[in-house]
């Protein structure tokens, strides 16, 4: 019995990997600090748990729906992107799927054609370039670095530009770099997306998570001339702490998005009522738990930084948006900790996981060797912990 090559040539998830490490690591009784999994710790809002209660209650939640949503969902959906694009937006453009990484597989999958070329900045989200190779696309990396602020300047998209490129994944705020494009450059990319005819996926999924007065700016709204090739991905995991509830979407033009919604059809129908409902709760529902839980990140935020920049050897642009930071560790390349000496962060992660009973993502993860995410999704008292640990093995500044 053989895999087929497309399973055995894909990469595990490695930020999913070092989580269930550390979580069998704990289990085990070791005293593991995780700073791998991008999801906040709170528990869902009191309200949008009875929404899904009521919901279960009803037998209509019982039976099958409509495979690209429930109806007053994607009408909510379509409302609030409308407000964000800056652009009338129908129900039917909408798709709900089985949370952010399955609408952004739905939209590869509807797009792209054996060979195309997808244009991915990085660091990157680790599932984009597998679910384009998945959909017989090509991934083309464009470094970026802490210099730029993690950010890809036009020249160097269309330095990767080719005859066989069709689209682009642009993030802001950044997994894993919390990074956030300001307007003038969001609008920047958009016009040249724009002139060369090229689809732009843009994954907002961290829209609500910026910090200091920040503005996660949307690109349809910086550049209405690229709306009729952009495709939105969202969904409610990150703003309202409903990570395990399943719930995504994309938002695209009519054609590409009934192309989504046959595909969903095929693949997994509807998703769970259940979990609709819940999130229909959560966009129309009050959102003071929203600002809570920014409220906390942030705090947060600054509290990584701060313990970060004592670590010999590290050094970290901070983070305007989502729940990450992305240090450098390439001042301790070549250092010996622990009896080893590390050459890769690769390296520095196991030492750390080994040593300290700290589990962070190595760089190598996102395209990006000498750097790591550390998530501060974490409990303060957690977050302090860890990032002390980090710091008693490997050495203060």
């Amino acid at each position: 019995m053989s895999v087929a090559r497309r399973i055995t040539e894909m990469e595990e998830s490695p930020t999913l990997a070092v989580t269930s490490r550390a979580k069998a690591l704990k289990a085990a009784g070791e005293p593991v600090i995780g700073f791998g999994a991008g999801e906040p710790d709170f528990a869902t809002p009191p309200n949008i748990v009875e929404a899904a209660a009521r919901a279960a209650s009803d037998p209509v939640t019982h039976r099958y729906s409509p495979a690209a949503g429930l109806p007053e969902l994607r009408e909510a959906i379509a409302t609030i992107t409308a407000r964000t694009s800056g652009a009338a937006v129908e129900p039917g453009q909408v798709v709900v799927a089985n949370g952010g990484k399955h609408a952004l597989f739905n939209a590869f999958l509807t797009l792209l054609d054996p060979g195309d070329e997808v244009i991915v900045p990085a660091p990157y989200w680790v599932s984009y370039p597998e679910q384009i190779r998945l959909a017989g696309g090509v991934p083309v990396a464009v470094t970026t670095t802490k210099a730029t602020g993690f950010r890809v300047p036009v020249a160097d998209l269309e330095a990767a530009r080719t005859s066989r490129t069709k689209a682009l994944v642009f993030v802001s705020p950044s997994n894993p770099t919390g990074a956030v494009y300001p307007r003038d450059e969001v609008a920047a990319i958009g016009a040249w997306a724009a002139e060369h005819g090229l689809w732009v996926i843009t994954d907002e999924i961290y829209d609500h998570l910026v910090y200091d007065g920040v503005t996660a700016a949307s690109l349809p709204a910086e550049t209405p001339d690229q709306r009729e090739r952009t495709i939105i991905v969202n969904g409610v995991s990150k703003t309202y702490a409903m990570t395990g509830w399943r719930v995504g979407w994309t938002v695209a033009p009519p054609e590409m998005a009934a192309g989504m919604a046959k595909l969903q059809s095929q693949a997994t129908s509807n998703v769970c009522n259940v979990a609709q409902y819940a999130a229909l709760e959560a966009l129309t529902g009050p959102q003071d738990a929203v600002a809570e839980m920014r409220a906390a990140f942030d705090r947060r935020r600054k509290l990584a930084i701060d313990h970060l920049a004592g670590i010999d050897g590290v050094s970290v642009v901070e983070p305007e948006g989502a729940f990450y930071v992305f240090p450098s560790f390439e001042g301790l390349l070549g250092r010996e900790v622990a009896g080893r000496t590390l050459g890769t962060t690769l390296e520095v992660a196991e030492v750390l996981l080994e040593e300290a009973k700290v589990a962070i993502v190595p760089g190598e993860a996102f395209g990006a060797p000498g750097y790591a995410r550390l998530s501060y999704a974490l409990g303060d008292e957690d977050l302090v912990e860890g990032i002390t640990r980090i710091g008693d093995l490997l050495g203060r500044a």
